[in-house]
């Protein structure tokens, strides 16, 4: 590609960049979306655009947004609900995005993807070409999974949550670097919410059965948790 050339010019290690950000990181641990966080997270890639870099993003949030704009509570559940809160909230997530990338003159494109896309040879084919293109054409890709329709990825299967689909979409696209953001500094000894004596691990070598179980289950507002960064 030839961003790529411009990357190289401009000395970054990592030129195409998959970014996967989480519900936590979005609502700054609260009921809503917070633009001051998207704000700054938008700025980042516009500035790496700006050097040559490209740039997907795959975001979570459509639910907690759908949650507000409805003003329902948490009580609220069960499958058809929560498909019916990603529908309404997509839409105010995806403008969000959509205006704070406009303040750097960038262009976001919305993607939805679904499990069959990456199970089936043409659907494959076809999403990757899309993103190529749209990369090419300077556009950011803001990616999520179907919620409509994709079950796994609201129930929190270990297969369905956004963690792993940003692997899928690094592995899809040919990235050089994938980035899970996290409202937590990294994998601990303990919860650190929990355990004020927990440390963090700085770099794990080899998944094995400890590190499992320090990866926990799923928290917070979102679906993927430690354990799913774990996985991707």
């Amino acid at each position: 590609m030839e961003t790529h050339g411009k990357a190289e010019e401009k000395g970054l290690r990592y030129r195409r960049v998959v970014a996967k950000v989480g519900t936590n990181v979005l609502t700054a641990g609260t009921d809503r979306l917070n633009l001051e966080v998207m704000s700054a997270l938008v700025g980042q890639v516009a500035r790496l655009q700006k050097r040559g870099a490209v740039v997907l993003i795959v975001t979570s949030g459509a639910i907690t947004a759908g949650r507000h704009r409805l003003g329902v509570t948490r009580d609220r559940k069960g499958m058809p609900f929560r498909q019916m809160l990603a529908a309404v909230g997509q839409t105010d997530l995806m403008q969000a995005y959509q205006e704070l990338f406009a303040r750097h003159d960038v262009t976001v494109a919305q993607t939805l993807l679904a499990r069959r896309d990456f199970a089936d040879r043409q659907g494959y084919l076809n999403a990757r070409n899309t993103l190529l293109g749209l990369l090419e054409l300077g556009v950011v890709p803001i990616i999520n999974e179907n919620d409509v329709v994709a079950v796994e990825e609201i129930e929190g299967a270990s297969i369905g949550d956004n963690d792993n689909l940003s692997a899928l979409v690094a592995n899809l696209v040919d990235a050089d670097l994938l980035v899970l953001l996290t409202d937590q500094a990294g994998l601990h000894t303990a919860d650190p919410r929990r355990d004020a004596s927990a440390s963090l691990i700085s770099r794990v070598e080899r998944i094995d059965a400890e590190i499992e179980r320090l990866a926990g289950d799923t928290r917070g507002r979102g679906v993927g948790g430690m354990v799913t960064k774990l996985e991707a």
